[in-house]
């Protein structure tokens, strides 16, 4: 049977692969659309498999909100350029509104939601990596559910924040999270201090004023007044808001008779170690490669 101009370009339509991958898939399987769209799918699966070790530490981060509700995502590409596609852009936009509409946020369970077009989200995930030729995952996502004001703020696509108020309004809500997205406090206030974190800084500053040989009750108090700054700089409550650094975010909140409930800040990329690349060992294995 002959493959005519039409037939291709239905089955582009159908999988998004490339001209060429379409034209080859409908000769070998005689014209038949649906077996072609399968031998198609089977292949972006392979090659998803083989892309997959690669590491993806670019991408997005995504916020859909509706309501009382809020969610956010981080899907990665392994390079800015891929991030910027719109095919990506649109594959990362539904995750976050699969994640809003199923309220699933484990990764491995998500893959089998809808993507909102029909196709499972493990399946839009491969055939998306077939078309733009780079390793895509699904990192994380985060859903918030509050009675009071949902603020969220993006940074580009790199930084996104959510953060969620008991009082105030959600201006006021967007605000924090803005100052959220900027400044990255490691949490709300001193309770929310990891103790060993604590106990560390404690140590490093009594230390180092030990070492100034000042009597010890001076000692005590020079430990204390770094304590203190320490955990101004790192809680958002302590810390000076961001639009105006001669108020802190506390002093802030409680203008407004409002205070934090949560809070969520994701950065495109954070923790995932990036491999340096090596141009002349890359050529060389392509040489050898090749001969």
């Amino acid at each position: 049977m002959s493959v005519t101009a039409s037939m291709v370009k239905e089955l582009r339509e159908r999988t998004g692969a490339g001209m060429m991958e379409c034209k080859k898939a409908l000769v070998e399987s005689d014209g038949d659309l649906d077996a072609a769209a399968e031998a198609l799918r089977k292949s972006g699966q392979a090659k998803a498999d083989k892309k997959a070790g690669r590491v993806a530490a670019d991408g997005r981060v995504v916020i859909n909100k509706d309501g009382g509700k809020a969610v956010i995502v981080e899907v990665n590409s392994e390079t800015d350029f891929v991030a910027k596609d719109e095919n990506f852009v649109g594959f990362a936009e539904s995750i976050a509104a699969a994640v809003l509409a199923s309220g699933e946020t484990d990764v491995a369970a998500l893959a089998a939601q809808d993507s909102g077009d029909g196709r499972p989200v493990e399946q839009a995930r491969t055939d998306l990596i077939q078309k733009v030729g780079e390793n895509i995952s699904v990192r994380r996502a985060q859903l918030v559910e509050a009675d009071g004001p949902i603020g969220t703020y993006t940074h580009g696509a790199r930084i996104g924040a959510i953060v969620a108020l008991k009082g105030g309004d959600e201006e006021l809500a967007r605000d924090i999270a803005m100052h959220v997205a900027a400044i990255n406090p490691t949490c709300i206030d001193e309770s929310g201090v990891p103790a060993e974190l604590l106990e560390r800084e404690k140590r490093i500053f009594s230390e180092q004023a030990a070492e100034s040989g000042k009597p010890p009750e001076i000692v005590e108090k020079m430990v204390t007044g770094r304590v203190a700054k320490f955990l101004k700089e790192i809680t958002l409550v302590g810390q000076p808001f961001v639009k105006d650094p001669d108020v802190s975010v506390g002093k802030l909140l409680k203008g407004a008779d409002a205070s934090v409930v949560s809070f969520i800040r994701f950065e495109v990329g954070e923790g995932i170690e990036k491999k340096e690349d090596n141009f002349v060992e890359e050529v060389m294995s392509q040489v050898q490669g090749a001969s």
